[in-house]
């Protein structure tokens, strides 16, 4: 009776005991939701859209590049300050993060158009979409 009521983590469809399992250790460990950046991916008819939070990290902070169709975001913020004379940290949270996220990416998509943008902490990478091409109709002449 004490496991009547369950967390809704958003996930659809049944999620194995493995699965849940390696979510709660991940979280447990402090390692999977503190250093990888959240991320929403979009996707309209003309282009896929990542953003994602990367907050306390400045545009010079941030590294991106393609290779072999995989998209490479990477980061690094060092936020200790020296302590200055008569003063000491009670309380010290904030240190040095870094992080590092790949993906790969799906056919179509012209990889040298790809761009970037930082603003309030929020990165935002627009993966343009080749245009289609239609099939063209070819004449049959007859004769000669």
């Amino acid at each position: 009776m004490a496991n009547d009521v369950t967390r809704y983590d958003g996930r659809r469809g049944d999620v194995s005991v493995f699965d849940d399992f390696f979510d709660s250790m991940l979280n447990a460990w402090g390692s999977y939701s503190s250093k990888v950046p959240a991320v929403d991916i979009e996707e309209t008819n003309d282009e896929f859209t990542i953003k994602a939070e990367l907050p306390g990290f400045s545009e010079k902070d941030v590294k991106l590049y393609v290779e072999k169709h995989v998209l490479h975001i990477s980061g690094e913020s060092n936020e200790s300050e020296s302590e200055k004379e008569g003063r000491k940290y009670l309380v010290k949270e904030r240190r040095h993060t870094s992080f590092s996220r790949s993906f790969s990416l799906p056919d179509g998509l012209d990889e040298n158009a790809i761009s970037a943008d930082f603003e309030n902490g929020i990165l935002t990478v627009r993966l343009p979409k080749k245009p289609e091409e239609k099939p063209r109709q070819i004449e049959v002449k007859i004769g000669k």
